[in-house]
């Protein structure tokens, strides 16, 4: 028994040591990491795409410190998202900063079903950048699929992609399909998979007239 509770000391102080450093990453690598993010922090969706996106991904977005146990959804949020593509994403960063990136890049890519490390940088982000820069940054990175061979990022790129006309001019019921594709993009993708795309968006649309 003392061996057992020692064994699980060791676990709470190597977990608790790993998600220390995390943060301490997070905090610091954040300006190098940032240099990511789109520039223009205007909302590319209008209020009523807004309220959609956030009932269907991330209804307590407003609420919460960067993660959330509410409506079923894990710890998974819209910042939680963003998170992985500043710290994790495609921008490289420099030094020991960029060391770090690759030893967490590989934990979450070998381990991504339990590991919390993100979660901690979800935290971090939420300190770092408003919510509001949150949003439009989401809406212009979130990653919706492959079309025609190019990889399709944010919902204007999807709009032209899927749609062939601006974010602006798409329908209400368009643009749910956009939405309805996030959870899992190249699963539920409206050319490779119209079945498939077809039964996600009834669930979607189920969601939303949800009170």
């Amino acid at each position: 028994m003392k061996i057992l509770r020692n064994a699980l000391l060791v676990l709470l102080l190597a977990v608790a040591s790993y998600l220390t450093v995390a943060a301490a990453w997070a905090w610091i690598a954040f300006p190098s990491a940032a240099q990511g993010l789109p520039q223009a922090a205007a909302m590319p969706l209008s209020p009523r795409q807004v309220e959609i996106l956030l009932k269907v991904e991330d209804p307590d977005f407003f609420h919460h410190a960067g993660l959330s146990v509410l409506h079923g959804q894990g710890l998974a949020t819209i910042t939680s998202s963003l998170a992985r593509s500043v710290y994790l994403g495609d921008t490289q960063l420099d030094g020991a900063a960029g060391a770090f990136q690759r030893f967490y890049r590989s934990v979450f890519d070998c381990c991504r079903k339990i590991d919390i490390g993100r979660d901690v940088m979800a935290l971090v982000l939420d300190r770092k950048l408003d919510k509001h820069r949150q949003l439009a940054a989401y809406s212009a990175m979130v990653y919706l699929g492959t079309q025609e061979g190019k990889q399709v990022h944010g919902f204007e790129d999807a709009a032209l992609s899927y749609y062939a006309k601006p974010l602006g001019l798409l329908t209400e019921e368009e643009f749910v399909g956009l939405v309805a594709m996030i959870k899992a993009p190249n699963l539920y993708h409206p050319v490779k998979n119209p079945a498939l795309f077809v039964q996600r968006l009834v669930q979607v649309n189920v969601q939303i007239q949800k009170k």
